[in-house]
């Protein structure tokens, strides 16, 4: 059994890359605010939180033009991850042949007559491929005799008849805002809400669609990392993949889909520096600390992907695959949680990641490491409960795993 650790010394801050270091204040951390009523009907009154928007209709044969025309952003990594199958396309096709009422789509004057797609991305690009030959109808139900056609192979009547329908648009207008801040609020805060009505998006999801930047790319590249994949159970990458196929075991895993797996990279960033923040909530610091972390210049970047590729390489061979689940009590005896944390994978990550200099020695300590870990757990089981997030807990748990690494090695050495 380990002995007890008495007070906990703060592990020491990291050495910040040239950049690296953010700061952020309290508008952008969600700082709260209460008013009275007069305040709330003044508020109300000057139009401080009200959503200017338009609407309007593209014919079906414009979109292609759209898609591929500068005046649009979309956001081809949020696809990557919730595009459409030939089916689904298809579908929605056969729709607009019916005449079946298609919801609008959402866009975001992020500039005067230049507009982001904050929902119907699949929707747009469906009906792309479709004007540009590159889908071939398939699963119709109620027009089957159109399966295994493409735009150009359409009865004349039937592509006259598609070409006169329309999709529907709301447009949020720059007016919206009156900051660059609030803009980037209220795009988040109707983004959440239209995608409410089906199946709610994660909160990385909403970031990757909100925050996309050098940054966001770059979580989204390390998060197919094989050391990554092999500790949280998500299938690695294929070359299929690579190709722009992606496998349906890959498509299932909820890491993925969900884009945990993304926001589980994120957080390794975002730990180094969020000790320094003070209270609040973890989801509001991630998402200010994404839509700053992509302004980072290129060389910061470059250091933080070699950080985090040399850190999680060392903890998967220091640990195994198991470096991040618990060891519990659970039905009257001890045994391991069989699923990954991220209580133990932030606070594990940030130690290796101050340990790189003693790699080969955290290398040659790995039975020990997997031998005297359940002891370690066993010890300090209360302050790795998944609930305990504040501030506090963060120090603590970072302080036990950076004694624990410590004692370890040295023994070792001894």
């Amino acid at each position: 059994m380990l002995e007890p650790l008495g007070d906990l010394p703060s592990p020491p801050e990291p050495n910040y890359f040239h950049g690296e270091q953010l700061s952020f204040s309290d508008a952008e951390l969600g700082a709260t605010r209460s008013s009275g009523d007069d305040d709330l009907n003044l508020r109300y009154a000057t139009g401080e939180v009200r959503i200017v928007t338009e609407q309007a209709r593209y014919p079906l044969n414009t979109i292609s033009g759209m898609v591929s025309g500068d005046d649009y952003e979309l956001n081809p990594e949020f696809q990557r991850r919730h595009r459409w199958n030939a089916g689904k396309q298809s579908r929605l096709i056969e729709s607009f042949i019916m005449n079946v009422p298609v919801p609008p789509i959402f866009l975001y004057e992020d500039e005067f007559s230049h507009y982001e797609v904050m929902d119907g991305l699949q929707r747009l690009t469906a009906i792309s491929a479709f004007y540009n030959d590159e889908l071939t109808l398939v699963g119709l139900e109620e027009w089957p005799e159109l399966n295994g056609r493409k735009y150009s192979d359409l009865p004349e009547q039937i592509r006259r008849g598609v070409d006169r329908r329309y999709l529907s648009s709301i447009i949020l207008l720059r007016e919206t805002a009156k900051t660059a801040l609030e803009a980037e609020r209220l795009k988040q805060l109707v983004f959440e809400r239209i995608n409410s009505g089906g199946v709610a998006l994660k909160e990385q999801e909403t970031r990757n669609a909100i925050y996309n930047g050098r940054l966001n790319k770059l979580c989204i590249k390390l998060s197919r990392n094989e050391h990554l994949c092999r500790m949280w159970g998500i299938p690695l990458p294929t070359p299929e993949e690579e190709a722009g196929d992606i496998p349906d075991e890959l498509e299932q895993n909820t890491h993925y889909r969900t884009m945990h797996d993304v926001e589980l990279v994120l957080r390794f960033f975002a730990h180094r520096q969020r000790r320094r923040i003070g209270t609040g909530a973890l989801r509001t610091y991630l998402d200010s600390y994404l839509k700053k972390g992509n302004l980072y210049p290129e060389e910061t970047l470059d250091n933080l992907e070699s950080l985090f590729v040399e850190t999680i390489a060392l903890v998967h061979e220091v640990l195994g695959d198991r470096a991040f689940w618990l060891w519990r009590f659970r039905h009257n005896k001890w045994g391991w949680l069989e699923r990954p944390t991220t209580t133990a994978y932030d606070a594990f990550m940030f130690v290796f990641s101050q340990n790189l200099h003693r790699a080969p020695a955290l290398r040659a300590a790995s039975d020990a490491f997997r031998k005297e870990i359940p002891a370690f757990y066993e010890q300090y089981v209360e302050y790795f409960d998944a609930r305990m997030t504040n501030m506090r807990n963060l120090r603590e748990r970072d302080s036990l795993v950076s004694l624990f690494v410590d004692k370890v090695l040295s023994r070792g050495s001894a």
